[in-house]
């Protein structure tokens, strides 16, 4: 780290000056013996202050003092991806609660590439029994499994719904691909259309729903399958099979008409139904991609919630009052909530009084006295008094969550 010398603190050692950030390096500095202050390297560079006088200064860069800061060049310090908060100036010296560092007395700062543990259960909206630790397809009915609760930028990590995305992608190229095919379908039905030949309109229609009922509806035939084979028969079932059987038959009938009786046949042909097949694909799509975004905003609405607690809170233990991450807090914890400030979790109030904002709650915009003995939601918002709180429910098991 490199110090400002007309700004920081300076010790006088052997004829030679060292710069400090903080007096706690200063004092630790004073306080070793100086056999033990090994000077590594000393660059001697001049400086025109005037043209009569010249200033040198001299840098040093101290090992074996117990500081980490002097006017010398300092080594970049790259925190484990492991800790969350680390000290820029001491290498090593990584917490994972806010505070000062040890050393330097330093407020330690975040660690950019620090990365949250994922503790997010999975589950299927459709069958909540089944639960996992990441994220996959229901093993009863094959449905995408979403988080049990909705994940924020308070988890550090970011919520994406790729299943929203692919079923608006299959919908969209379905639902494009399935008009012509139903057009060609009714066109004997509106005389202005019934222009195509027979044969070509039976090929076109084939060729046009292959994809519809092949690709843009295969996930359900697999969810389809899966139901079959865990003998969990549901919606999917009954698509797959309607929609695989319609498909079938249409695709014999015309490569293979003359397996079918003379009785079947109608006009010289046998009746195809591959706009029912694409259309029931592309009907079923939209209501998927409906229902997604519908749960979609229900989780925005939950995350919205959860995001209203604050990501700290003070704690105070040992008649020391210290700031800690939420997910710290812990059942019993005394905690101190300072004017206009968040009240972290559910508890109850020890000392003090104030006026507490319960609107997100209860929607009344008149603030509410608290006292001693009474309880208090996280989340809402503290007037202009203090009081200490014993934390009763944290973490999932507060109102907000």
């Amino acid at each position: 780290m490199t110090v400002d010398e007309a700004t920081s603190l300076r010790a006088e050692r052997e004829g030679q000056t060292f710069y400090f950030c903080s007096e706690h390096c200063r004092k630790k500095f004073l306080a070793q013996p100086a056999p033990q202050v090994i000077t590594l390297q000393r660059h001697h560079h001049v400086e025109e202050k005037h043209p009569a006088s010249i200033h040198s200064k001299h840098e040093a860069h101290v090992q074996g003092a117990g500081s980490c800061c002097t006017n010398g060049a300092a080594t970049e310090v790259k925190p484990t991806p492991a800790a969350k908060y680390f000290c820029p100036m001491c290498d090593g010296v990584e917490s994972d609660e806010p505070g000062d560092c040890p050393k330097c007395g330093m407020a330690l700062e975040k660690n950019p590439a620090w990365k949250q543990k994922s503790k997010v259960i999975y589950t299927c909206p459709m069958h909540p029994e089944i639960e996992q630790d990441h994220p996959g397809e229901c093993p009863i009915c094959g449905m995408a499994l979403e988080p049990k609760i909705p994940l924020g930028e308070a988890a550090g990590v970011e919520e994406e719904n790729a299943e929203l995305r692919d079923m608006t992608r299959r919908f969209w190229i379905g639902a494009a691909l399935t008009l012509p095919v139903f057009l060609l379908a009714m066109a004997h039905m509106i005389p202005a259309l019934d222009v195509v030949p027979a044969s070509i309109s039976r090929w076109a229609q084939f060729i046009l729903s292959t994809p519809v009922v092949l690709w843009a509806g295969w996930p359900f035939f697999k969810r389809g399958w899966r139901s079959i084979k865990t003998r969990h028969l549901n919606m999917f079932t009954l698509i797959a099979i309607g929609v695989g059987a319609a498909y079938v038959f249409s695709a014999v009938a015309m490569l293979l008409p003359n397996l079918f009786p003379h009785s079947m046949r109608h006009d010289g042909g046998i009746d195809i139904y591959f706009e029912a097949a694409a259309v029931i694909v592309v009907l079923v799509l939209l209501g998927q991609v409906l229902e997604l975004r519908a749960r979609s905003r229900t989780g925005n609405a939950i995350r919205s919630l959860l995001n209203l607690a604050p990501p700290t809170a003070h704690l105070i233990r040992d008649g020391e009052e210290r700031e800690v991450t939420l997910e710290s807090v812990k059942g019993g914890d005394r905690l101190r909530v300072r004017p206009g400030e968040k009240i972290p979790v559910d508890g109850v109030v020890l000392e003090g009084r104030s006026s507490v904002d319960e609107s997100m709650i209860t929607g009344e915009p008149i603030p509410v006295e608290k006292n001693a003995g009474d309880k208090v939601t996280g989340g809402t918002v503290n007037g202009t008094g203090s009081f200490v709180m014993q934390a009763q429910r944290v973490g999932s098991d507060t109102l907000l969550a």
